[in-house]
Formats: C-alpha cells, sequence, structure tokens
C-alpha cells in the first residue's frame, strides 16, 4: 500500500505517516538536534518507508532543501506547503485569528484523527506533531485517498 510522509519541519521534527486508504499509521517527533545530523538521518528516515510516494512538508529553508533532495534520489514526490494552506482548507475561519488558536485547534483534530484511524493513542502529543499529522490529513485528501474529510473528522 503506498504511503505519505507529513513532515512539520525543525531540528526537531513532527512527523505523520500516513496509508493509502487515508488513515493515519504512525505519528511522532524526532529531535535530529543539528542540521549535520539531519542531513544523515533523511535518508534512513525516507527509506525505511515501504511504499512511500509522497512527502508533503510544512516550512522550506536549507531544512526543507534537505528533504527535498534526498526525496528526489529517491524517486519520492515532494510538496512543500505553507501551514496557511491547510489551515485553509480545514479549520474555520474564526479558529486561525491567531497561530496559538490555530496550533490548539490542529491538536484537537489531529487527536480525532488518531481515533478515526485506530492509531494508538499519544500519552503526550507536541505541537508539531499534532501539525504533521493535519497536515498530512490534507496531504491525501490533496493526492486523492480520500474523496473528502470523513464526517467523524469534522468539528
Amino acid at each position: 500500500m503506498p504511503s505519505l510522509l507529513a513532515i512539520d519541519l525543525g531540528l526537531r521534527t513532527g512527523f505523520a505517516i500516513y496509508g493509502g486508504d487515508g488513515k493515519l499509521r504512525r505519528y511522532g517527533s524526532h529531535n535530529f538536534g543539528s542540521a549535520a545530523r539531519l542531513r544523515r538521518g533523511v535518508h534512513g528516515v525516507l527509506s525505511d518507508l515501504m511504499d512511500l510516494e509522497w512527502v508533503y512538508i510544512e516550512g522550506g529553508g536549507h531544512l526543507a532543501d534537505i528533504w527535498m533532495r534526498e526525496a528526489g534520489r529517491l524517486g519520492i514526490a515532494v510538496r512543500v506547503v505553507s501551514a496557511e494552506t491547510w489551515r485553509r482548507a480545514l479549520l474555520y475561519e474564526r479558529e486561525q485569528r491567531s497561530g496559538d488558536q490555530a496550533k490548539r485547534v490542529a491538536d484537537t483534530l489531529a487527536r480525532q484523527v488518531i481515533a478515526w484511524s485506530g492509531a494508538p493513542r499519544p500519552t503526550a502529543l507536541r505541537h508539531d506533531t499534532a501539525e504533521a499529522i493535519v497536515l498530512g490529513l490534507w496531504g491525501v485528501l490533496d493526492v486523492g485517498w480520500l474523496g473528502r474529510l470523513p464526517n467523524d473528522l469534522r468539528h
């Protein structure tokens, strides 16, 4: 089954892995600590994921370039997305009045995605991981693995 990796970019990277059925498979956060360690670790992250077809990245700059270069070498499609793009599609305007408010709403939506997908419930959910989960949800809608937002995820 194809998979999609969503990344909330940073040295502490939130990630979410979705299957071709549009459901969340795995999620978490990894602290690379430095750009050099990120550069060394990206190949392993990407090559360890079976049938990885898409990488969606929130963020840009030199850290995004590292992911994009390695994904390109492995023949994986990459899409760089701003937070505003997925927020406009998944959150109400009133939920985006501030970045802090949007992060709180993303946390709630991420927990709904976890439950809907049958993924293991978190003991704690960092904001970078929550945003990666919601970015990934937008990604599976964008590539057409889900035709629409499931009713269970409407808030």
